[in-house]
């Protein structure tokens, strides 16, 4: 018997699942997944997460045995699962997607790797997403994004050769996991059902005028497509989700102008994210050490721990309101438009001083949607420590006006404000006493006074970065990074510049030429799929 393991780890469905394809043409399947304690022990993982991921293995179990082999859950190290397998079994052939996952994953993987070379055990992993394996840098890199993007999709097996004596077992609670409470009432629910259900309501409702409504969180949670947490888990894949909606694409064609309003536009933002999407992966595929070390030297050292603050704006009581109103919505739902995203990081670096990778922590645990490739490249990105990106400081209490001008989302997410004459919301601490007292609000007692001076923590932290980038090597080194990880839409070099790419200035950066390529405003450039 040519028994073929297929390891789902996050990929989480049976359609377009190239691995599972494959090692049913060479002999019986065991489908398995692990689950590791060790790794939901990680500061970046959650309950919330492992919710999501319990439900869409519910479904997978589900799919699997209606094939005729349930999914063979089991709890350890994987390691030693498999050799288990091995010896009782006898393993012909290890398949799975890569991962480029956090360091732990990284390093669990060279484990699997080495485990398999010496049991001489062939471990196929498939590419996953648009992501390439081994790059030195990013020449012809969207080339192949779009060859990957245009491979045939895959159906799952029709059916599958139950294997006998084998029990699926059960999987645990977040409890059993030694999880920390979690709730997150309005947090998605996961599964490929769901996945379908939104990418069908995407392309066909809820899309149009998308580019309109990705930026505020008044339209963002109902505008924007939230495929975002299944392409993560991989209950949907990128291959599909991309040909879904480039046939929906060129359907609307076909239709009356009048039809088709607002569509073209739409979704082709919508594309241009999907291609970001992987774009960012890419960088901390290219370099792990991404998730905890500054890409630029210089950059190194400049920030500090500081509890206290940190502690504010997790909870979302900074006094800043449209701040802590988006911290408290994610709380909530377990997800953030990316505009928000940029803004909570931004905040958190520029006017609280505070280390990335503090902040960044709280935020992985809070999104159901982690994915770590564009998690700690936007991190780095926001806090101005890839040395290639402009730095960008939002102005809170600005994008809450912009976005937010009634402060509707500000009185649902912050009660205490909801008395507060809209005028005021934004900066309820500029209200005089009597004010204060009328509305409901006193500022101290019922809504912190801000933590920081805005204006003058946003001026302190420019100067400090500029100062950085004044430094004498500080564009060779932006040069090195840039050559590694600067996005080339053509695949080949910048015309003009050589091939080493060139300092990134404020007005001409490293992932400027991409950006006009695809049509995206600069600021809206670092933002993936939502």
């Amino acid at each position: 018997m040519a028994l073929q393991v297929v390891w789902f780890k996050r990929d989480l469905r049976l359609a377009d699942h190239r691995p599972l394809v494959e090692a049913a043409r060479r002999g019986p399947v065991l489908p398995l997944y692990v689950v590791e304690p060790e790794l939901w022990r990680q500061p970046d993982s959650s309950g919330r997460q492992w919710s999501f991921c319990r439900e869409a293995l519910e479904e997978l179990g589900q799919a699997l045995a209606e094939r005729g082999q349930p999914l063979v859950v089991r709890v350890g190290e994987v390691v030693t699962v498999l050799e288990a397998a091995h010896r009782r079994l006898g393993i012909a052939g290890l398949w799975s997607h890569q991962e480029t996952g956090n360091l732990w994953t990284y390093a669990r993987d060279r484990r699997v790797a080495a485990w398999a070379r010496e049991r001489g055990i062939p471990w196929q992993e498939v590419a996953s997403f648009g992501v390439t394996r081994g790059r030195r840098d990013r020449r012809g890199w969207a080339r192949d994004w779009e060859r990957r993007m245009a491979e045939p999709l895959l159906e799952a097996p029709v059916a599958l050769p139950p294997l006998e004596g084998i029990a699926p077992r059960d999987l645990p609670t977040a409890a059993d996991l030694g999880l920390a409470s979690d709730p997150c009432p309005e947090r998605q629910r996961g599964g490929r059902r769901a996945g379908l259900e939104l990418l069908d309501g995407f392309l066909h409702q809820r899309g149009r005028g998308y580019h309109r409504r990705l930026s505020s969180p008044l339209t963002a949670f109902e505008g924007c497509s939230r495929l975002s947490p299944h392409l993560a888990w991989g209950t949907l894949s990128m291959g599909e989700v991309t040909q879904t909606t480039r046939a929906r694409r060129a359907a609307l064609a076909t239709l009356p102008a009048e039809a088709a309003a607002g569509w073209p536009r739409a979704l082709d933002a919508f594309l241009s994210r999907l291609h970001w999407h992987c774009h960012f992966i890419q960088k901390l595929e290219s370099e792990p050490s991404i998730e905890v070390l500054e890409l630029h030297p210089a950059t190194r050292g400049l920030r500090i721990s500081d509890p206290e603050r940190l502690a504010a704006w997790s909870e979302g009581r900074t006094g800043v309101p449209f701040v802590d109103a988006c911290m408290r919505a994610l709380r909530a739902s377990g997800w953030m438009n990316f505009r928000m995203r940029a803004m909570l990081l931004s905040f958190a670096s520029h006017h609280l001083w505070i280390d990335w990778r503090d902040s960044g922590l709280h935020l992985a645990r809070q999104f159901v949607d982690y994915e770590p490739g564009i998690h700690w490249s936007q991190c780095q990105m926001q806090s101005g420590t890839t040395g290639i990106n402009t730095i960008r400081i939002y102005n809170p209490i600005k994008q809450g006006r912009d976005h937010d001008p009634e402060g509707t989302f500000l009185a649902r997410w912050l009660p205490e404000l909801a008395g507060v004459p809209a005028i005021w919301r934004h900066e309820p601490w500029r209200m005089d006493p009597a004010t204060q007292a009328a509305s409901g609000c006193r500022i101290g007692p019922d809504y912190p006074a801000p933590i920081v001076d805005v204006a003058a923590a946003a001026r302190q932290a420019r100067e400090r970065l500029w100062g950085l980038r004044r430094q004498s090597g500080f564009g060779a080194a932006a040069d090195a990074i840039q050559e590694r990880h600067g996005s080339r839409r053509s695949g080949l070099p910048p015309t003009g510049r050589r091939s080493g790419g060139g300092r990134r200035r404020p007005s001409r950066t490293a992932e400027g030429q991409l950006c006009l390529d695809l049509g995206l405003d600069p600021e809206s450039a670092s933002r993936s799929v939502t």
